[in-house]
């Protein structure tokens, strides 16, 4: 069965979606699209709204970073004190990234978060680094870390007063990154609902772990807060480190950006998704990390496998077993949050040739972006094999925050040179430059006071993008595509997938 088959299947196959026909609402589609994108996105009605976009956001932040970070932050920074503060400034940093890329978002109405932007800026070359790095390292690596977070948790209540095998560890991982992969190549509102689901879950571990920490600090559990910024150990180092791995937490503070063609009235919609979520991510974060240190010093902390664990067996046994529960939860729901959105970037990527092709292909009978979907998941598994989480968390974070700041600038540079661009949201200048200049130290900072050779091939990798796009985007050499076009027939038939229709201008 051919390409063309497929295409005429695809009328019949895709159902009925609220009493009419996919096909009949296209016309209308395109007609409300033709002006902001060149392209007919074409996955259901999902229609993301304010309370979605706030569960988006929320239930992809609040993961497994607030589970695994708060040991790495303090033994970067050494005390209470700073560790707080940290948590508090990487929140106000997230805010005012995702206040910027709410300008780019409402700006550029194009799905697949920082490649639109970078490629209106600066052109196709430095979009495919950030397609070529998000697809191959980090947002692979992303899934991988919060799905062994996720491991780590549910296999800890069978291991009491042990550290759980790693091969179990990252078998429990590989079926979490398999399930969730599958969940989202069959229906994009199945994922959708059940990332509203899991946000739920996770807000009630949040608000349980919360409250117990308010009623202990009534009760006068402050004596590990008394001289909190004794024994600190503040460097440029440690201060860069210890931002990572805050920063990792809260990292998907721009991921409607990668949806913003399935927003539902995206210039009121997006500002106030992030204006709303991110702010109570912060508050739920600092007040998590104040509970904690009700009931554990910083030698207890540090010391602990799994540290909301910890705190429920000293504090809700013996119904202690809910917080592995909805930390499990809380870890599975970020990461559907995480793939839900990266397989958009796979899928911008393909359709502008910047990827294989059959990546920018749509499930016929689903409408979802099953091979682009898939991929990620396949790359997401190959990093649980020798996925060491703070590892994976200081190298992630260094690649990512090269092109948060060069996403940032790209938006400092339309300013001057795409004046005619509507901006129904125009964020003060300063404001982009401080991002700039954070995520300008944040990238330095590690390689100046602490250089490991690991950083320098994560820059290599980066560049090692550049001999790619010169043979296979730009020349496009005639090997290159008979290669890859059998394989494409061939995938395309087995996914029962087609290519998305362009809507004519």
């Amino acid at each position: 069965m051919g390409e063309e088959s497929l295409r005429k299947r695809k009328g019949g196959d895709t159902g009925e979606e609220d009493g009419e026909s996919i096909q009949s609402q296209e016309p209308q589609t395109m007609n409300l699209q033709k002006e902001a994108k060149p392209f007919l996105f074409p996955f259901p009605s999902l229609c993301v709204g304010l309370i979605s976009g706030i569960c988006m956001i929320v239930g992809t932040i609040i993961g497994s970073g607030i589970f695994v970070s708060p040991k790495s932050v303090l033994a970067n920074v050494g005390a209470v004190g700073p560790c707080l503060t940290t948590w508090a400034a990487c929140g106000i940093l997230a805010t005012l990234g995702a206040l910027c890329f709410a300008e780019l978002g409402t700006m550029i109405t194009k799905s697949g978060g920082e490649y639109p932007y970078l490629m209106e800026a600066f052109g196709p070359i430095p979009a495919f680094l950030f397609s070529w790095t998000s697809l191959i390292v980090t947002k692979p690596s992303s899934f991988a870390i919060i799905c062994l977070s996720f491991a780590e948790y549910a296999s800890a209540p069978f291991y009491p007063g042990c550290n759980p095998p790693q091969v179990v560890i990252k078998c429990l991982a590989a079926a979490a990154i398999v399930i969730i992969t599958l969940v989202n190549s069959l229906s994009v509102k199945l994922g959708s609902y059940l990332q509203n689901f899991l946000t739920v879950a996770k807000m009630i571990i949040v608000t349980i772990i919360v409250v117990s920490g308010i009623v202990l600090l009534a009760q006068g559990k402050t004596e590990n807060f008394k001289d909190s910024f004794k024994d600190s150990t503040i460097s440029v180092s440690s201060i860069g480190l210890a931002f990572y791995n805050g920063l990792w937490a809260y990292d998907g503070w721009n991921q409607l950006n990668y949806i913003t063609e399935e927003l539902k009235n995206p210039y009121r919609n997006l500002p106030l998704s992030i204006i709303i979520g991110i702010p109570l991510v912060t508050v739920c974060y600092v007040l998590i990390n104040i509970s904690y240190f009700t009931v554990m010093t910083s030698t207890e902390l540090l010391q602990s496998q799994a540290v909301a664990v910890t705190f429920g067996d000293r504090v809700l046994y013996p119904a202690s077993w809910i917080v592995p529960l909805f930390v499990v939860f809380s870890t599975i729901g970020s990461a559907n949050g995480t793939c839900f959105t990266a397989g958009r970037l796979v899928y911008v990527a393909g359709r502008e040739g910047h990827m294989l092709k059959v990546l920018s292909y749509i499930s016929i009978k689903r409408l979802t972006p099953a091979p682009a979907i898939i991929f990620y998941g396949a790359i997401a598994i190959i990093y649980i094999i020798p996925g060491d989480i703070n590892t994976l968390i200081n190298y992630f974070s260094f690649a990512v925050w090269i092109f948060y700041g060069l996403t940032v600038l790209a938006l400092i540079v339309m300013r001057f040179t795409r004046k005619e661009l509507q901006r129904p949201i125009r964020v003060p200048i300063v404001i982009p430059v401080i991002v700039m200049l954070v995520s300008v130290l944040l990238v330095l900072a590690p390689i100046i006071s602490a250089p490991e050779l690991a950083y320098l091939y994560c820059v290599l990798f980066i560049l090692s993008g550049l001999i790619i796009y010169v043979l296979f985007v730009h020349f496009k050499f005639d090997w290159a595509q008979k290669i890859s076009e059998p394989i494409t027939m061939h995938l395309q038939m087995l996914l029962e997938v087609v290519p998305a229709e362009e809507v004519t201008e």
